[in-house]
């Protein structure tokens, strides 16, 4: 069989480079993170009436047929 070799790097370095990633990171503003989200509350309620408008036309619909 062949032989795998671990990659045996020390816990310390592994914390210094997660500290480096996070220092790396663009935080959003709070005008961003406000505007992104009520854009998303927006498009939910949006796509929650259009399925329940189509709900209930093709209710209404097999009602016609049945």
């Amino acid at each position: 069989m062949a032989e795998t070799k671990t990659d045996t790097t020390p816990k310390k370095s592994f914390f210094k480079g997660l500290k480096a990633e996070f220092g790396r990171i663009i935080w959003p503003t709070k005008d961003t993170v406000w505007k992104e989200s009520m854009v998303v509350i927006i498009v939910t309620v949006v796509l929650g009436l259009i399925i329940a408008g189509m709900d209930f036309l093709i209710q209404i619909g097999l009602d016609a047929i049945l």
